[in-house]
């Protein structure tokens, strides 16, 4: 967790607290907005659970207390001016007690954001090559065959396509963003760099 001075921190702003604005550790996606003590900070570090002092109950309280959708705390940041705080959390499930993922009515992108934890694990599987593994089995075959592959999936998908038979769409589609990763892995190319380029053409 990054490290900072909690002496530094001004709560004399608002007479003893400091806001606290909450995301999730995965996607940046606003989760809530509460209001730490110097003491609901420190229970936050102590438990790795992220605490709050209630200003209507005059009391801490640890979000999840009740639903059990706890935010599990993964790191800190204050602002420049030292009076705010970035809370990073894992959440489980829903953090709005309206059901809702976020209390600011923001869609969850999690699923979305599997990409990115796909081509982490395929550039692990480069690294340590297990057993019984598809994954495995194409970086040994060489950059060739997987070239190859990615060269199939995308008229595969073409074909489905063309078919209009949207599962197969689906399917194959699946296939070929797979096949690419692996490409990309094998070639050393960071899947944040595709990303990056494709927002620079955004305008």
């Amino acid at each position: 967790m990054t490290e900072f001075d909690n002496e530094k921190l001004n709560f004399e702003k608002l007479n003893g607290l400091i806001p606290a604005v909450v995301v999730d550790e995965k996607n940046n996606q606003v989760l809530m907005l509460g209001f730490m003590n110097k003491e609901a900070l420190a229970k936050t570090i102590e438990t790795r659970l992220v605490t709050f002092y209630s200003r209507t109950r005059n009391a801490l309280w640890t979000k999840g207390e009740t639903s059990k959708n706890y935010l599990h705390l993964v790191d800190i940041k204050p602002d420049c001016d030292n009076d705010t705080l970035l809370v990073y959390a894992k959440p489980d499930g829903n953090t709005c007690h309206t059901g809702n993922y976020s209390c600011f009515d923001i869609p969850d992108y999690s699923s979305l954001n599997f990409l990115n934890e796909l081509f982490g694990l395929i550039k692990e599987r480069k690294i340590r090559m297990p057993d019984n593994s598809y994954t495995t089995d194409l970086f040994k075959s060489g950059a060739n065959r997987i070239i190859q592959k990615v060269g199939e999936e995308a008229i595969e998908t073409v074909i489905a396509a063309k078919n209009r038979d949207k599962q197969e769409i689906i399917n194959e589609t699946s296939d070929l963003i797979y096949h690419l990763f692996v490409m990309l892995a094998e070639q050393d190319i960071e899947f944040e760099k595709i990303v990056k380029n494709l927002e620079s053409r955004h305008k």
